[in-house]
């Protein structure tokens, strides 16, 4: 599928109008209901497809946020091979008590993967949490960057993003 026609389909499948609270706080009039596209096996494989664009050469893991971030990741992973470790919004209080489950990632270099990315506050919540056990992150991965902030933010906690998709482009899409 060529990039100009998944996004479109994304904007199709998952754009909607209301008000809805966003994570980082802020009301919006529009919303990205990002598990309309992630449980699609079909959109889910083509994002796959052209996230392995965004790639970079240099890692060893890819990290899922919770929740948003797993299939996708999954998806990745399935095509490259590279191990996941599935990273916890809270470490558990029980069991192991860890907040990322899946290969070790002391001393590795992780790439964050992510859904949709709005201020960038979850992402730099967990590479603190991942950083404080000794993994290497410089490098951020998403379908849809809101364009709110979060590219910037990241950029102030030496985090680079590489979306997929800004909301302008899904929304030129639909021109």
């Amino acid at each position: 599928m060529e990039k100009q026609l998944l996004a479109s389909e994304i904007f199709k499948k998952s754009y909607i109008r209301g008000e809805f609270l966003l994570r980082s706080g802020k009301i919006s009039n529009e919303y990205f209901d990002k598990y309309q596209f992630e449980s699609n096996p079909i959109l889910l494989n083509e994002i796959a497809n052209q996230m392995l664009a965004l790639l970079p050469k240099d890692i060893e893991i890819l990290a899922a946020l919770e929740m948003g971030g797993i299939p996708i990741a999954t998806a990745i992973s399935l095509k490259t091979g590279f191990p996941i470790v599935f990273v916890r919004k809270k470490a558990k209080e029980y069991g192991t008590n860890k907040i990322a489950e899946g290969s070790e990632i002391k001393g590795k270099k992780l790439l964050i993967i992510e859904d949709v990315v709005t201020s960038g506050g979850q992402i730099i919540l967990s590479v603190d949490e991942l950083r404080s056990r000794g993994a290497i992150i410089d490098q951020a991965i998403c379908v849809i960057d809101r364009e709110q902030g979060g590219k910037d933010n990241l950029s102030n906690h030496n985090i680079e993003l590489f979306p997929l998709f800004t909301m302008s482009e899904l929304k030129m899409s639909q021109i």
